[in-house]
């Protein structure tokens, strides 16, 4: 009897150690769409320190191909980019997927009609650079609720 004791304690510590892997994923993906290394690794290391997990593309094309691929909770996309603007990389986004992904477009142009142009398409927010890492850490945390 006392082995079977051993035993029935056992599966009883496996469930309790699985329970405790199965918590919530340690942090949001955010995909980093961007061609500027130090804006680029300043969002990394901001947003790191919150616990978002950061994946980045230096360009249009890679971005769209790494939205599609990993599916992100957020995309933060630069405007002006090479091989791919951040307009189409945006337009194809809301063209092919079902669940729109939530875009943040941060850009060093200053022309109301591109910010038109963003919202006309969907974008969830519009962030001129420079801009404060507070502002785009606000509007991370808004849109990943």
């Amino acid at each position: 009897m006392p082995d079977n004791e051993a035993a029935s304690s056992q599966p009883a510590e496996k469930k309790t150690a699985a329970k405790q892997s199965s918590s919530p994923p340690p942090g949001k993906r955010i995909l980093l769409v961007d061609d500027d290394n130090e804006i680029v690794e300043s969002m990394k290391i901001a947003l790191e320190a919150k616990g978002y997990t950061i994946l980045i593309a230096r360009d249009g094309n890679q971005g769209l191909a790494m939205a599609e691929r990993e599916d992100p909770d957020l995309v933060i996309l630069d405007m002006m980019m090479p091989k791919r603007s951040g307009f189409l990389v945006l337009e194809k986004l809301r063209r092919t997927r079902p669940v729109p992904l939530r875009v943040i477009m941060i850009t060093a142009n200053e022309g109301s009609r591109h910010k038109a142009y963003a919202e006309m398409l969907g974008v969830d927010d519009y962030l001129r650079k420079p801009f404060a890492m507070d502002r785009l850490m606000e509007s991370v945390e808004r849109l990943l609720k």
